[in-house]
Order: structure tokens, then C-alpha cells, then sequence
């Protein structure tokens, strides 16, 4: 059976939000090419993850064996989130750009689900290139809309782009080789004019294309 995990990181609610629809159209167009398909939704735009302190960092870092009771309550979240990850076989996200970059929302849980010994090892011995992933296998959708355009490489707002970069970047602790992503992008979305409307097309029908090929792909998740 195919798990989806689908994440939705805008503040915006479901009528005013474009990334909520078009992570809405990817469950309903996947569900209908593969009705078996196992969906978990984890809302940080609505729900936000708390963000990682020096109790956190000291939790995680401590060795299992050796944590007090206090450590495995305060990463407990951590373990719950990270489950979901271990037991998807995709990860679709709605991340809208904030200020050039990713929402804080789902920054949030990315710090929670990047952990040592759970979804990266980090090793001395390997020299310059201590941290190896754990998971693997993974696929990963971005669903995001932008207020501005030309953030693609070699646009004219590409050096403006901390989004994708900084998903890219931390794609390897859930499990996603780079060559595993796929973004999907409305622009223009400031300008409200006949671009934006085609770009809203055009990512609608990307959407779609998108979750019928992967409603075909084989369960990997442990």
C-alpha cells in the first residue's frame, strides 16, 4: 500500500490558500487513480510545530540508553513526526514563499525531523563528510506558490530563491535523493493578472500529472 504524507505549511486557510489547493487536488487526484493509497496530514500552518530549544538539543544528543524520563518526553514530538516520515513512501508539501524562503511553520518541523540517530548519522570517522542519511528512498513533492516570479534557475529573481535551495538542502534526512524532488510553482500571484491565471493553470495540470504517475509507484516504506 502506497502512505502519503502531506504536509500544508501555509497560515492561510483552505479558501484563501493556493498551496492548501493544490495539495488538496494531489490527495483527491492520487486517491482516485489509487483508492488502497494511505494518506496522514500534518496541518503546521494551522498546528505549529514548536520550535527546538537548548532541552531539545540536549535530549537528542544525549544517547538513548543514558536519557532521563524528561528527554524522552521532550523529543516525543520529534518521534511522532518522524515516524510519518519513516512511514511515507511520498512526501507531498504546500509551501508557500515567505519573505523569499520557507514558512517558519515548516521550518519548525524540519528542525524536529532532522535528528541524530534517527534520520542521520553523524560519524568523525568519515573525515570532512561526517553525516550520512538514514532513510531513503523517499519522494518528495513541493506544491508552492510565490507572490513574485522568475525564481526558477537563471530567472531574473533566481538569487532572491531560499526555498527550494533550503529544502533541497535538508532533503537527504527524509529520505529524498535531490534528483527525487519536484517542485511545482504558481507565480505572479501579487500581479493577479492573466499570468497568474496561467500559472495557476499550468500548476493545477503539472498537480495532476504528477500524483497520477506517482499513484503507480511502488510502496517502499518500511
Amino acid at each position: 500500500m502506497t502512505s502519503i504524507l502531506r504536509i500544508d505549511a501555509s497560515a492561510q486557510l483552505e479558501e484563501r490558500s493556493l498551496t492548501r489547493r493544490l495539495t488538496s487536488l494531489f490527495e483527491t487526484t492520487l486517491r482516485k487513480a489509487n483508492p488502497s493509497a494511505r494518506f496522514t496530514h500534518r496541518d503546521v500552518g494551522a498546528d505549529p510545530i514548536p520550535p527546538i530549544d537548548h532541552r531539545w538539543i540536549h535530549a537528542a544528543f544525549t544517547p538513548p540508553a543514558n536519557r532521563e524520563p524528561w528527554m524522552s518526553e521532550r523529543l516525543a514530538l520529534s518521534d511522532a513526526l518522524i515516524d510519518e516520515v519513516i512511514a511515507a513512501d511520498i512526501i507531498v508539501m504546500g509551501v508557500p514563499m515567505y519573505n523569499y524562503s520557507v514558512p517558519a511553520a515548516l521550518k519548525g518541523w524540519i528542525d524536529q525531523v532532522a535528528r541524530i540517530g534517527r534520520t542521520f548519522s553523524f560519524d568523525l570517522s568519515r573525515g570532512d563528510a561526517p553525516i550520512e542519511p538514514i532513510l531513503s528512498g523517499k519522494h518528495l513533492v513541493v506544491l508552492s506558490s510565490r507572490g513574485e516570479f522568475g525564481f526558477e534557475p537563471g530567472g531574473m529573481r533566481a538569487h532572491m530563491n531560499a526555498l527550494d535551495p533550503a529544502i533541497a538542502a535538508c532533503a537527504h534526512c527524509f529520505g529524498v535523493d535531490r534528483d527525487m524532488i519536484e517542485t511545482v510553482a504558481i507565480e505572479y500571484q501579487e500581479f493577479k493578472d492573466a499570468r497568474h491565471e496561467a500559472s495557476f493553470a499550468a500548476a493545477e495540470a503539472a498537480t495532476i500529472a504528477i500524483a497520477e504517475r506517482l499513484a503507480r509507484r511502488p510502496a517502499i516504506a518500511a
